[in-house]
């Protein structure tokens, strides 16, 4: 069985209860971590996940919500002796600037470090992102502020489809990418440029003809969120969900 983990559910402005949307998607031959606003190591124990099993990351896109985690897990990593290989995934625009944050901070001056690859996705409908013996990853760009990607997660065990648009304003590559999703994690920050609100997170459910519809980066600063729900519902008639943090969907 698969499983996906909700480590943090806010948007840009986190709160003592939520934090930065970034998440594991666990099979039966390990986790992925999908983005890293902050340092998930210490995390992995209430789930059960051993952070030396980690083999790969996916970063969505270079904000700090969403990266700047990388930085203290890899220190972390490094001090606890890790040497197993690490291997990261992005587009060439936050690959670039992950690279160049680690060397800003003197990252190839840490004695015996462990590998670390950087793998390149090309800014392209349906382009291939990476394959283990769990899932196929495939990704889309998506319409947000700088170059993003949203994915789309086959589970080769079931057949099941997970969608998770990231960061982006409605969009047909969202569309594409949600197409019949069994689970569709969707962002709800709020209506405006290279966002969606949770009622267009309903419509693009509808639209897809998704069975399912979580929402996810949504604002919590002095916010009252207890609206989402019923404004998803109100353009998407099946079952919806607002993701907290630490909740586990089955996959």
């Amino acid at each position: 069985m698969a499983r996906i983990i909700i480590l943090g559910s806010s948007a840009a402005v986190s709160d003592a209860t939520h934090d930065y949307t970034h998440l594991v998607l666990e099979g039966p031959h390990g986790p992925i971590l999908i983005d890293c606003g902050s340092n998930p190591l210490g995390k992995f124990p209430r789930f059960g996940i051993d952070g030396a099993d980690l083999r790969d990351v996916i970063l969505t896109h270079f904000h700090p919500d969403h990266v700047s985690g990388v930085p203290n897990m890899l220190m972390q990593m490094w001090l606890l002796g890790r040497q197993a290989p690490l291997r990261f995934y992005g587009l060439h625009h936050c690959m670039n600037r992950i690279e160049d944050m680690m060397v800003g901070f003197s990252w190839q001056e840490w004695p015996n470090f462990f590998p670390v690859t950087f793998h390149r996705v090309s800014e392209r409908h349906r382009a291939p992102v990476m394959e283990n013996e769990d899932f196929i990853i495939t990704a889309w760009p998506v319409q947000h502020f700088i170059p993003t990607i949203g994915l789309r997660i086959v589970n080769k065990a079931n057949g099941k489809v997970f969608a998770f648009t990231c960061d982006t304003q409605p969009c047909p590559a969202v569309n594409e990418l949600a197409a019949g999703a069994d689970i569709l994690l969707h962002e709800a920050a709020g209506k405006s440029f290279g966002h969606s609100s949770a009622e267009q997170a309903g419509e693009t459910a509808s639209q897809v003809a998704a069975k399912s519809l979580y929402l996810i980066h949504y604002w919590v600063w002095k916010t009252d969120t207890s609206p989402l729900v019923s404004q998803a519902e109100a353009t998407y008639s099946g079952p919806v969900t607002m993701c907290q943090d630490f909740d586990e969907i089955e996959f």
